[in-house]
């Protein structure tokens, strides 16, 4: 009888031991998951920030076309921090096209363009503000 609670008592001990390792598990990937979309969002609402920047530069850039080529830096550099914060599919799809979007406005430019369209830029950074938010 003895002996008989005593495995009890052990496998009591061993699934409490398991229960706790995958609660504890199951908390870890999910704040996890939370830290990752909250720092998604932060960084697509600083992009949006730098998109309108990038808006009113291209409004002033007969005045001070330095703040174009500031604005686009400021996009990429953000894309760069959210691309490497993440490992979600629609995510990088979203960095990818705004990306593009730049390269595309920074061709313009560098071709003489003084209003180039950004049009494509609002709209992917837009994507991407959407597939950020949880």
């Amino acid at each position: 009888m003895a002996a008989s609670r005593r495995r009890r008592s052990r496998r009591t001990a061993i699934a409490a031991a398991v229960a706790a390792v995958g609660l504890t598990v199951g908390l870890t990937t999910g704040c996890d998951a939370v830290t990752k979309a909250l720092d998604c969002v932060q960084t697509a609402d600083a992009i949006a920030d730098s998109v309108t920047d990038l808006q009113q530069a291209v409004e002033s850039a007969s005045n001070d076309p330095t703040q174009l080529q500031e604005s686009l830096d400021s996009i990429d550099k953000n894309l760069d921090e959210i691309g490497d914060k993440t490992d979600n599919t629609d995510v990088n799809k979203a960095v990818n096209d705004l990306g593009d979007a730049v390269g595309n406005v920074r061709t313009a430019v560098k071709n003489g363009d003084e209003t180039p369209d950004l049009s494509p830029v609002t709209d992917a950074a837009g994507e991407l503000t959407k597939v950020c938010t949880p």
